[in-house]
């Protein structure tokens, strides 16, 4: 039986470069590549300028859970990778 009620998220195909990319990322922090995809979501707000992404945004029903809030920053196993 389907649960009708069971959260769906978007799940993109990736190119072959970015799966390539992925992939080696997860091996330099030793984690699947679901896990370093969400540390490379977690370090985005120190990539760009977290305003710009608030002001673009079209669904303000999220924000609290929003790493572009300004609610602080995660921290990030990928920043031990970034020079």
């Amino acid at each position: 039986m389907c649960n009708t009620n069971a959260k769906r998220y978007y799940s993109p195909q990736f190119s072959e470069m970015a799966s390539v990319a992925m992939r080696r990322i997860a091996w330099a922090l030793d984690t699947s590549m679901v896990q370093a995809i969400n540390e490379l979501v977690s370090y985005l707000p120190q990539l760009v300028v977290s305003s710009k992404v608030c002001l673009a945004c079209q669904d303000n029903t999220k924000c609290n859970s929003c790493i572009f809030n300004g609610s602080g920053v995660p921290k990030s196993a990928l920043s031990e990778l970034v020079n």
